[in-house]
């Protein structure tokens, strides 16, 4: 009874590999590796919790955060972004997710969603995965005043005044005009003229009342 029992010890002694100090060294490396690798992923999980959190003037935010704990993800993430138009017409993207640096969690992206109402998707591959959905809206902004002077303006063209019509113009002069060379004589002479005239007519009528008287 005793010979059969001891036996079998000896063969299970006899498999096991001897434990040399290089053998115990590689272990013990190995057991190491295995709790620093396991213990962030423990402690953080092993899904992203992702968070769209609407847009700022067209660009997308969100937030990204382990899920288990919600520590911000201080790693590189690596996430693409599609939007979609309300009535499926436009998209836009795929776009990646850049580290906001106002935010410790927070993320956007380098360009921007037009005007509109988007249904935008972010899907996260890396240091985990995440993925949300959210529709997104994007108001219409003024257009920025223009600053460039305006062009002079062309002046107005300047209007004729009007002719003077015959009721207003003024009457003619009534002076006389000033005589030509050798008018002064010729107006002597002329009046000289009449006064002879004058003269000889009277002298006529005298000479005739007498010669009826008698």
């Amino acid at each position: 009874m005793s010979t059969a029992s001891t036996a079998p010890a000896r063969i299970r002694r006899a498999a096991l590999p001897p434990l040399t100090a290089p053998a115990l060294t590689a272990l013990a490396l190995t057991a190491v590796a295995v709790v620093v690798t396991a213990g962030p992923a423990q402690a953080h999980g092993d899904t992203l919790n992702v968070v769209i959190t609407g847009q700022a003037a067209g660009h997308v935010t969100a937030d990204v955060t382990w899920e288990n704990d919600g520590d911000a993800v201080e790693e590189a993430v690596a996430a693409t972004v599609n939007a979609v138009s309300a009535d499926g017409t436009r998209t836009e993207g795929p776009w990646k997710l850049v580290r906001d640096p106002g935010r410790a969690a927070g993320w956007t992206t380098a360009e921007t969603l037009p005007a509109g109402t988007w249904t935008v998707t972010v899907e996260a591959g890396f240091p985990s995965l995440g993925r949300a959905r959210k529709e997104v809206g994007v108001p219409v902004t003024d257009p920025a005043p223009s600053t460039a002077s305006p062009a002079p303006s062309s002046p107005a063209p300047a209007v004729p005044a009007p002719a003077p019509s015959a009721a207003s113009a003024p009457p003619p002069s009534t002076a006389s005009a000033d005589p030509a060379p050798g008018g002064t004589n010729t107006g002597w002479w002329t009046t000289a003229g009449v006064a002879a005239i004058a003269l000889l007519g009277a002298a006529a009528g005298i000479l005739l009342r007498r010669a009826r008287r008698r």
